[in-house]
């Protein structure tokens, strides 16, 4: 099942697949931004400028966050003052540091996401509980 949203961005009108968007970052301002499937190019809603299509994103995100949709692992992660909600199912890799930071990078991104175990513990352990029941692999 897809789920089409058309959305109104920079004098444009978009109409996206939101099963294939796997990563939303909301900002301490409010906006709310995803990256166009297969494409590296954002997407930023700001609810001033544009509520209704601001709603067709949170509707979406509480979907998948809550509902559990499509049985993929979405987690809300917080990093660098703002949350992400990511679906590790389409993470490729994962890249654990000495020091025990972990680094992914956001699907149909560019973005690097590090996290630190001391600093954000509760994200942390979601993504290594992950990696292990995805991957079979403990990162110690």
């Amino acid at each position: 099942m897809t789920y089409w949203v058309k959305i109104l961005y920079e004098r444009k009108e978009y109409v996206v697949n939101f099963e294939r968007v796997h990563a939303f970052c909301y900002e301490k301002n409010g906006r709310v931004t995803f990256w166009l499937p297969d494409s590296a190019i954002p997407i930023v809603i700001n609810p001033q400028n544009n509520l209704e299509d601001y709603q067709k994103v949170l509707d979406y995100i509480e979907c998948v966050t809550e509902l559990k949709l499509n049985h993929a692992y979405w987690v809300k992660i917080l990093y660098e003052k703002s949350e992400y909600v990511i679906n590790l199912d389409c993470v490729s890799s994962f890249c654990h540091e000495s020091n025990g930071r972990i680094t992914f990078w956001l699907p149909d991104g560019t973005i690097p996401i590090v996290i630190n175990p001391v600093s954000n513990p509760e994200s942390y352990e979601k993504v290594i509980k992950y990696v292990e029941k995805a991957t079979g692999y403990f990162l110690s």
